[in-house]
């Protein structure tokens, strides 16, 4: 496919390039493709009958599946503005098309049986470890052999070296973004808010990562590295041109199609610059979403009782009487303060 690389262009400029276009893409495509969901989706995507009561009135009958238009956007962009040669980008692209299916059939069959759980979690899990390890084997082939299995804590230079390892826990890094993101997925914004933050972190990561001066900014130099601050940048902006439609009161839901491939393609790239210490530190609020699942069920099982009033752990502010809303921009400036301390790392 052509490419604005082949006329010269910056990787500054692509970046720029690959945001407008998911942007305006995104804001144009979003209504017809909306209007198309609602048409296929009669009941819209089922809400869980164990979830806040107010989410079956307020939410009832809105449709899911618009990471459709994330994913169609960000990679429609990726393909006209990034080197789709190198390792990193097709990686990338791997990912979301992957997990993005994975998360599809899912949304799919929770529609067509009016139920809110479809794949099984071991269905689920089969597949995003399968595309997990394949990547991130691919991932530490194109990363220089120094450094291609170490992890690195950038504020301090520490590194360890985890050789065989590093493939498992590469693919617990990229599974567990994913599922963190979808478990995030559950009020109007939330999840998309979240990701436009994470992002936008990781896009000046890669972006530093790929430039001779990385250790500058306590960064591993990655040669071309620089490519990934493309992908990200088309992200952002398929991201924040579907906020415009998922923003409360919500006309369409992210549904897995999104969130599960946004997830693990947010986890990849934090392989791809090593940086998955500044993942769980700028990724807190997903951390937290699955942290807070894990205890109730564990606590649970132990007692019979619930830990939290619900989880995950927004739906906990929700019973304590804050209005969506509130949890939403609390959550997000959660994230926001979680990335300058990230970039705090950095200087």
């Amino acid at each position: 496919m052509f490419a604005l690389m082949d006329l010269g262009f910056s990787v500054e400029a692509r970046m720029v390039f690959a945001f407008m276009t998911a942007l305006v893409l995104s804001l144009v495509c979003g209504a017809p493709l909306i209007d198309f969901l609602h048409a296929t989706q009669k009941k819209g995507q089922p809400i869980r009958e164990d979830g806040p009561q107010s989410h079956l009135k307020t939410k009832k009958g809105t449709p899911t599946m618009g990471g459709l238009l994330i994913l169609g956007t960000a990679i429609f962009s990726i393909l006209l503005f990034a080197n789709i040669s190198y390792h990193f980008v097709w990686v990338s692209l791997l990912v979301l098309l992957v997990y993005g299916a994975t998360g599809f059939v899912d949304d799919y069959w929770k529609v067509k049986r009016q139920s809110s759980n479809a794949m099984t979690a071991g269905m689920k899990l089969f597949f995003q470890f399968l595309t997990a390890a394949v990547a991130a084997s691919i991932i530490v082939a194109a990363t220089p052999q120094s450094i291609n299995t170490v992890l690195h804590f950038p504020a301090c230079g520490f590194f360890i070296g985890l050789s065989w390892l590093y493939i498992p826990f590469a693919v617990i890094v990229m599974s567990g973004a994913s599922n963190g993101v979808n478990l995030s997925d559950g009020l109007d914004g939330l999840a998309s808010g979240l990701l436009i933050v994470a992002f936008t972190f990781f896009m000046a990561v890669a972006y530093l990562s790929g430039q001779p001066n990385a250790t500058d900014f306590h960064l591993l130099y990655i040669p071309r590295c620089a490519e990934v601050a493309v992908v990200c940048a088309a992200l952002i902006g398929a991201c924040l041109g579907f906020l415009y439609f998922n923003k409360p009161k919500a006309r369409v839901f992210m549904g897995d199609t999104g969130s599960l491939a946004l997830g693990a393609v947010l986890g990849a790239i934090a392989i791809m610059t090593k940086s998955e210490i500044l993942l769980a530190l700028v990724g807190g609020v997903f951390v937290m979403e699955t942290v807070s699942v894990m205890i109730q069920v564990a606590y649970f099982k132990k007692t019979g009782k619930r830990f939290f009033r619900m989880a995950p752990i927004h739906h906990h502010f929700e019973q304590l009487g804050w209005s969506e809303k509130k949890v939403v921009f609390s959550f997000w400036t959660a994230a926001l303060i979680l990335a300058l301390i990230g970039a705090c790392a950095l200087i």
